[in-house]
């Protein structure tokens, strides 16, 4: 048989424009969750089951944080490619010259409450005054209390890390009242337990609205990665429109992704956070700086942030 190099070459370079990378050869990208893996964070869960990121040549490797503070600060130092953060914790983290920046989100409007249980004759914010009060993410929520005890006159109040123990602090006693809990979690999972509880919407006394979670990675890993950020990004609006479309399949596949979460409690929790996810990926620019004006109102931040710095818009 006569051997025909030219043939051999030109079906060679066939089978390289028709291969496709497969998962181990996509860009990989670390994302540092704010909290333990959650309803919150379905969109991104149900992208990777199917396959959506694969797409877009991307391996998402996700972990969970070990302290409530570690994710913006583990993105700012570049430990990590992205970390799911909110909206107030980095405008306090720009105001610190910390390098963050904004590519995307995944809650459009606020879910943080000042959680407490009923019966303990609380009715209105002023009711705290003199007071324990929780909070959960240091340099964040006591800030954000801080804030909110200026608006609505708490006076005297103790101001105490509870981190994640947030049921377990409430029902001991240990404090009155929890700022950080989600409307549209902590809620189901105190009323599974069987405790009745009460809360204070932040935009309904005196907090303006803000994307809740948010996607954000360092300046630096923006200009290393940029095409692979931005194709994160567009998963995450096509993982939005199909949890709309579908909800019952994304939940099925977050399960699949998220084996250990509680069906009945994130089932719950899932009814009540789907109107929350952001329907579209703008940041809008005004409605931030907007909330960094607040911010250094009401100190939050001790200078003026321009909110252009932090959003990346393109």
């Amino acid at each position: 048989m006569k051997f025909n190099c030219k043939k051999v070459i030109a079906i060679l370079m066939l089978f390289a424009a028709l291969w496709v990378p497969s998962i181990d050869a996509a860009q990989e990208l670390t994302l540092i969750l704010d909290w333990f893996p959650n309803v919150d964070h379905l969109p991104i869960y149900a992208a990777r089951q199917q396959g959506l990121f694969a797409e877009e040549g991307l391996n998402i490797k996700i972990i969970s944080p070990s302290e409530t503070a570690d994710g913006l600060k583990m993105a700012a130092s570049g430990n990590v490619d992205i970390a799911v953060s909110y909206e107030p914790q980095t405008i306090i983290a720009a105001a610190r010259g910390l390098d963050v920046i904004v590519f995307a989100r995944l809650i459009e409007h606020p879910l943080t409450t000042l959680l407490f249980l009923k019966g303990q004759g609380i009715e209105s914010p002023k009711d705290l005054s003199g007071k324990k009060i929780g909070y959960t993410v240091p340099g964040l929520m006591d800030v954000l209390l801080s804030a909110f005890a200026k608006v609505n006159d708490i006076q005297d109040y103790r101001a105490i890390n509870v981190g994640f123990a947030i049921v377990q602090s409430l029902t001991a006693k240990k404090v009155d009242a929890v700022m950080g809990p989600f409307k549209t979690y902590e809620t189901v999972t105190m009323a599974h337990k069987g405790y009745e509880v009460g809360y204070f919407e932040l935009e309904k006394w005196g907090i303006p609205d803000y994307d809740e979670l948010i996607f954000i990675t360092s300046k630096k890993n923006m200009q290393k990665n940029q095409a692979a950020l931005a194709g994160f990004r567009r998963v995450m609006a096509r993982a939005i429109a199909q949890v709309r479309r579908n909800p019952q399949q994304a939940f099925a596949d977050y399960l699949k992704q998220v084996p250990e979460a509680d069906p009945k409690i994130e089932s719950d929790a899932f009814k009540l956070t789907l109107p929350y996810y952001a329907a579209r990926q703008h940041l809008d620019a005004n409605r931030w700086q907007l909330f960094a004006d607040f911010a250094l109102k009401y100190g939050l931040i001790d200078k003026k942030v321009d909110v252009a710095d932090v959003l990346w818009t393109e």
